[in-house]
């Protein structure tokens, strides 16, 4: 977790999969935006991606590590599908400045 000195909280899951204490995690953080990774090879995928953003009660996710290599075919479109229009995800291709991203996180 990263709070910011304005109150703003990131959730980022480095590489890993979903897993149930994500629930607890967000009744503790109560977070703003989820980086989620949906490569979908070493880590979780769009689908169980989709279910992270459900545990942790986020309405604005960005999708990280898809798309660098071929193995990694999860793709933030698939994400947006699956977590409907109750929720918002980063829909960029890798490699976009950081400064956009932050200008559409906040």
């Amino acid at each position: 977790m990263i709070e910011f000195e304005n109150g703003f909280r990131i959730y980022f899951a480095g590489d890993t999969d979903v897993f149930g204490d994500m629930s607890l995690i967000a009744e503790l953080g109560n977070f703003d935006v989820a980086f989620l990774p949906i490569g979908d090879f070493y880590t979780m995928g769009p689908a169980r991606a989709a279910k992270a953003v459900s545990l942790l009660g986020v309405k604005t996710v960005v999708p990280m590590h898809f798309a660098t290599f071929p193995p990694l075919t999860g793709r933030p479109s698939h994400l947006q599908e699956l977590v409907g229009p109750g929720s918002r995800s980063w829909t960029s291709n890798p490699g976009i400045a950081s400064e956009t991203l932050l200008v559409w996180v906040r």
